[in-house]
C-alpha cells in the first residue's frame, strides 16, 4: 500500500469507528494499591486490531485451529484419570494420557494433558481481541466439561504435577477475567486442593528434585520455580490470598534470584526456557509486593540472557543457558540443529521484556521483543492437523525448519498464547499518552481525557522501511505519542507531521515524543534508515557474523561456494527487488541468496559466516 492509498483509506474512519469494541476489556479485580506503578501501562487486548499482515496471520490461523480443535479429544486425559467416559479420538504424543511415564518407553504421555491450560488462555485472550461468541462458548463449556473431570487421581502418579498445573492456573484465571467464565475460579480451587499435595514445599532446582526419592528420572524434571507469576496473577484478579501466599512461597530465591540479584550468573547449563520464564516470576513479586531485589534479579537476568543471544534473538541451544566468554555458543552451530526453543522461548521473552519495559520505559526492551518477533516465532511453521508443531529454530551451519518428531510437545501450547500477545505488545499507555513499540499494521483505540482516539498503522515494516499512522478523534485534544526508535536505526531515519519533516535529530534507541495537540486527520509518516550491519557471534568469535537488515536477520540460502566471504561483500548485499524479500551478495563464483526467516520454506539455510 502506497502512502497516498493509505491515506485516502484511512479518511473513511469516523468518530463512531472509536467507539466499536470487538472484544471484552479485562475486568479490573485488584485495587491499585495491590501493585507498583510503572511508566507504561498495559493495553487491553480489545484496544488493539491487527491488521492485514502476517502477525495477524499467525494470529487468525491458531484462532481457528485451537477453535476447531474437537472439545472431547482436549478433555480426554483428564476423564480417563477420573475414570470418566471419554469419547472421541486419543490426541496421542505428549497429551496422551498415561499413568506412569517412563523416559525409556518413547514420548508418548510425556506430559498429559500439559497444554490444556495454555489453549483455553489462547482462547480466552482470542475472544477478548475478537468478541467472537463462539470462542467465549468454547471456552465456557471447556472448563466446565473439566471442572467435572477434577480429581487427585490424574496427580497420583503424574511426573509433572507443577508443570501442568501452572497451566491449569493460567487457563482457568483467563477464563475468567477475558472471557468472563462464571465458574473458573471455582474449577481453578478444586484443582489447587488436589494438586498442592503433590507439590514440594519450596521450589526446588532440578538437582535437589534428583536427591529426593523418584520413580524415574521424569519426575526430577519438574518447574515448581516457574509457578509464582501465575499465582500472583491469580491473587490480583481476585481468586483469593492463598494464591499471593502460594506465589511468596515458591519464589526461588535462595537459588536463583537471591544470587541474580548480586550479578551472579547461578543457572549455567540449566534448562533455558523454564528458567528465563522464571524471571517473569521475580518481575511480579516486584509489581505485587514491591521487592526489589526481585526487580534487579529480573533486569540482570535479562542482561544475562543478552549476552548468550544470536543474532536472531535466540538463546538456549540445546534448551540449556551457556557458559558467556566460553565456545559454547559457537560450538552448537556446528553440534546441534536444536539451537532455540522457540514458541515456548519466544513467549517467555516477550513477557519478561514487556515486564521490563513497563517499569523501566526502556525502548531496548522493545528493540529485543522485535528482534525475536522477526527473526524466531513469526517463522514458524503452523501447528499440523496431526499435533506436529515447529519446535527448535536451527543455526547450524546446515540448518532447516523441521517439525518436532512428537505430537502436541510443548510449544503446541505457547504458540497460540503468544500470537494472542501480539495485541498487547503493539502499543502502551504512558501516564500522559501512546508509546508505539511494534511497527505493524493495527489500529489502537484508547482514551485520552475525554477524547476518543483511534490510531491506525500501515506499513510493510520490517520488509519496507516507511510507516503512517493516521489519527482519527472525536475531538481536538493534546497529548505526547512516543516512537521508539530501535538501536539500528541509521541517521536518515526521517520523522514528518502533515507533511513537514522534523528538524531536530532522532537518537537511535531512544523515544522520539511528539508533544502536540492532536486533531482528527493528523498524519505521522516515519521513514527508517535501514543500513546492512554484520552482527558478531559474541566477543570471543568477532570473525563469525550475520547480515542484518533493520530488525531482521538475513540468512544465505544454501548450498554456499567454498569460499571465505568477506565483510565488504556482505554489507553490498542488494535486494532482489522492491517488493521481494530476497538479497543477493555478488561472490567471484557467482551470487549468493539471502532471505529473512519469515521466507524461508523447507531450504536449507545458514545464520553465521566467518569472515575474513
Amino acid at each position: 500500500m502506497n502512502r497516498r492509498h493509505f491515506v485516502q483509506s484511512a479518511s473513511v474512519f469516523s468518530a463512531a469507528a472509536l467507539l466499536q469494541t470487538r472484544g471484552v476489556p479485562a475486568r479490573a479485580t485488584v485495587p491499585a494499591s495491590t501493585t507498583r506503578p510503572t511508566k507504561l501501562q498495559q493495553l487491553d487486548y480489545s484496544q488493539v486490531e491487527l491488521l492485514n499482515g502476517p502477525m495477524k496471520q499467525q494470529f487468525d490461523q491458531n484462532h481457528a485451529f485451537f477453535l476447531r480443535l474437537d472439545n472431547d479429544r482436549m478433555l480426554m486425559p483428564f476423564r480417563l484419570a477420573a475414570g470418566l467416559p471419554a469419547p472421541g479420538d486419543d490426541m496421542g504424543g505428549w497429551y496422551a494420557w498415561t499413568k506412569i511415564f517412563t523416559p525409556d518407553t518413547g514420548m508418548p504421555g510425556f506430559a498429559s494433558g500439559h497444554a490444556f491450560g495454555q489453549w483455553v488462555s489462547a482462547l480466552s485472550r482470542a475472544y477478548a481481541v475478537t468478541g467472537d461468541r463462539a470462542t467465549q462458548q468454547k471456552v465456557h463449556t471447556l472448563v466446565s466439561e473439566y471442572a467435572r473431570t477434577i480429581s487427585p487421581k490424574f496427580y497420583e502418579t503424574y511426573n509433572f504435577p507443577c508443570y501442568t498445573y501452572d497451566k491449569l492456573n493460567i487457563g482457568l484465571i483467563d477464563a475468567h477475567q477475558f472471557a468472563v467464565c462464571p465458574t473458573a475460579f471455582d474449577a481453578l480451587n478444586a484443582t489447587t486442593d488436589v494438586a498442592l499435595p503433590h507439590f514440594p514445599e519450596r521450589a526446588l532446582t532440578r538437582a535437589e528434585q534428583h536427591d529426593r526419592p523418584h520413580r524415574n528420572d521424569a519426575y526430577t524434571w519438574d518447574e515448581p520455580y516457574t509457578l509464582p507469576e501465575n499465582f500472583y496473577l491469580a491473587y490480583q484478579r481476585g481468586a483469593g490470598d492463598r494464591y499471593h501466599k502460594l506465589a511468596q512461597q515458591y519464589l526461588q530465591d535462595r537459588e536463583y534470584f537471591d544470587p541474580l540479584a548480586r550479578g551472579e550468573n547461578p543457572a549455567v547449563h540449566d534448562h533455558a526456557y523454564s528458567h528465563v520464564n522464571a524471571l517473569n516470576s521475580a518481575a511480579q513479586a516486584y509489581l505485587t509486593d514491591g521487592s526489589d531485589k526481585h526487580l534487579r534479579a529480573a533486569h540482570n537476568g535479562f542482561a544475562l540472557l543478552q549476552q548468550q543471544s544470536f543474532a536472531t534473538g535466540g538463546w538456549g541451544p540445546n534448551e540449556t543457558i551457556v557458559r558467556p566468554g566460553t565456545n559454547e555458543l559457537a560450538d552448537s552451530l556446528t553440534k546441534t540443529h536444536s539451537s532455540f526453543e522457540t514458541p515456548c522461548g519466544a513467549y517467555g521473552h516477550f513477557k519478561i521484556a514487556r515486564y521490563l519495559m513497563r517499569v523501566s520505559g526502556d525502548p531496548s526492551y522493545g528493540d529485543s521483543m522485535e528482534t525475536v518477533l522477526y527473526n524466531t516465532v513469526l517463522g514458524s511453521l503452523p501447528i499440523t492437523e496431526e499435533g506436529h508443531a515447529f519446535y527448535y529454530s536451527d543455526y547450524n551451519q546446515d540448518a532447516v525448519k523441521t517439525y518436532h518428531p512428537d505430537k502436541w510437545p510443548c510449544c503446541s501450547g505457547t504458540l497460540p498464547q503468544i500470537t494472542a500477545d501480539y495485541h498487547i505488545s503493539t502499543a502502551f499507555c504512558t501516564a500522559r499518552g501512546l508509546s508505539i513499540n511494534l511497527y505493524t499494521p493495527s489500529r489502537i483505540r484508547w482514551q485520552q481525557g475525554a477524547a476518543r482516539l483511534l490510531l491506525t498503522q500501515a506499513t510493510t515494516y520490517p520488509h519496507g522501511n516507511e510507516v503512517t499512522l493516521h489519527l482519527d478523534a472525536d475531538r481536538t485534544t493534546q497529548f505526547p505519542l512516543d516512537l521508539r526508535i530501535p538501536a539500528w536505526a541509521g541517521p536518515q531515519t526521517r520523522i514528518s507531521i502533515n507533511g513537514k519533516a522534523f528538524q531536530q535529530p532522532l537518537i537511535a534507541g531512544t523515544w522520539f515524543t511528539i508533544d502536540r495537540t492532536w486533531r482528527k486527520g493528523d498524519r505521522v509518516e516515519i521513514e527508517f534508515d535501514m543500513p546492512l550491519r554484520l552482527a558478531q557471534l559474541d566477543a570471543e568469535h568477532p570473525n563469525f557474523v550475520a547480515l542484518m537488515c533493520g530488525p531482521q536477520t538475513l540468512f544465505a540460502v544454501l548450498p554456499l561456494a567454498n569460499e571465505q566471504l568477506t565483510r565488504a561483500q556482505l554489507l553490498s548485499a542488494q535486494r532482489v527487488s522492491s517488493t521481494s524479500t530476497d538479497w543477493t551478495v555478488a561472490t567471484e563464483r557467482g551470487p549468493i541468496t539471502f532471505r529473512p526467516f519469515t521466507s524461508l520454506n523447507k531450504e536449507h539455510y545458514r545464520l553465521y559466516h566467518q569472515v575474513s
